[in-house]
């Protein structure tokens, strides 16, 4: 028989490729799962690593390799101080790995951060490779965090995740969907980072630009917007799509960053209204783009101030995603499904996750 309680600790390496976020959480199971996030912290890549990872799609294939590998070291050897340092040890290490490709219409999702070099080098049990299992099901292999919204968050009508790209989860018909809604910090850190600043803080700088009409429904035509069930956004889309838009606009910093606010917020709203069951649907953002209060405000705007937006403490909007890995890792551990082919399009759910040590 399973034990109902497990202690983890999940690894995130989002897509903004600003660091490694290490979160130590236990969960429990009596009527319904429960959390508590014990400790956590955000690891920042070395400026080598960093630039490494930001370009890895452009890197050869023994370059990569060697990437993947040395990554997964890395990974290993600050678990290994973290586990040292808190004295602790948990049931599995469980590892997003960072994304280099993501085309699932070629049965293709690779992350790096290899697990035999992250076992070696921490000395803990570590899972990870969650996405292949599900890609191979005919599936997007993404995203993977609505089985945790589902069971650990009951309470929400909608869970938004503001990363490098923005996701949405929320049941409809008694099934569990989700999917990208946009692209979200990739495109506005790299807007202010050429005004010199790492990211827009608070949307100050949005708030100061102007709305371009015509960048601004380009975004909203393009086919991504009109495709509709599983769906994902990888750093191609952008790539192809979305950053010749920007390039050619000879706009602004300040004003691209008020037109894409304004573009993702309209997106979203328009998400939540085709969904929402309730007058007032519950609303609970995480992530870094949560912090973005101009965005905020926008997105409350075009859902005509009628939704609850759910509190969120800063543990949560900065490690919910490493939280609901270690989630994952638990399931993997009951051989119980954690990918949800209703969210993905796969064929069925399944339960993904390759187990080392």
């Amino acid at each position: 028989m399973s034990p109902t309680q497990y202690t983890m600790i999940g690894l995130m390496s989002g897509t903004s490729g600003d660091g490694l976020d290490i979160a130590y959480c236990s969960y429990e199971l009596h009527h319904q799962w429960s959390y508590e996030i014990l400790d956590a912290i955000t690891i920042p890549f070395p400026a080598d690593l960093g630039s490494k990872l930001m370009n890895c799609h452009k890197l050869s294939a023994l370059d990569l390799a060697l990437l993947d590998v040395s990554f997964g070291k890395w990974m290993g050897e600050k678990v290994k101080q973290y586990c040292d340092e808190k004295q602790i040890k948990p049931m599995a290490v469980c590892s997003h790995g960072h994304t280099v490709f993501h085309q699932p219409s070629s049965q293709l999702s690779l992350q790096i951060g290899n697990g035999w070099a992250l076992h070696h080098a921490s000395g803990q049990r570590v899972i990870n490779d969650f996405r292949m299992k599900d890609v191979q099901l005919g599936g997007q292999g993404a995203p993977l965090v609505p089985v945790g919204d589902r069971l650990l968050f009951t309470s929400s009508n909608f869970c938004i995740n503001l990363g490098g790209i923005a996701n949405i989860s929320m049941d409809t018909s008694g099934k569990r969907i989700a999917f990208d809604t946009c692209p979200f910090n990739l495109l506005l850190n790299s807007e202010a980072k050429k005004l010199g600043a790492e990211y827009d803080k608070d949307g100050a700088w949005a708030k100061e630009g102007r709305l371009n009409m015509t960048l601004f429904e380009a975004l909203n035509s393009l086919p991504y917007y009109s495709k509709s069930k599983a769906k994902s956004l990888g750093r191609e889309d952008l790539e192809n799509d979305f950053i010749p838009l920007i390039s050619s606009s000879g706009l602004s910093e300040k004003d691209i960053l008020r037109t894409l606010v304004e573009h993702y917020a309209v997106q979203i709203a328009k998400v939540i209204k085709f969904y929402q069951h309730t007058d007032q649907p519950s609303v609970l953002i995480t992530g870094g783009g949560a912090y973005n209060s101009f965005f905020i405000e926008c997105l409350a705007k075009q859902l005509d101030n009628k939704w609850v937006h759910t509190f969120a403490s800063p543990e949560l909007i900065e490690f919910k995603e490493a939280l609901i890995f270690g989630f994952l890792g638990v399931l993997r551990l009951r051989n119980e499904n954690n990918c949800l082919g209703s969210v993905t399009g796969a064929i069925t759910d399944s339960c993904g996750g390759v187990i080392y040590g």
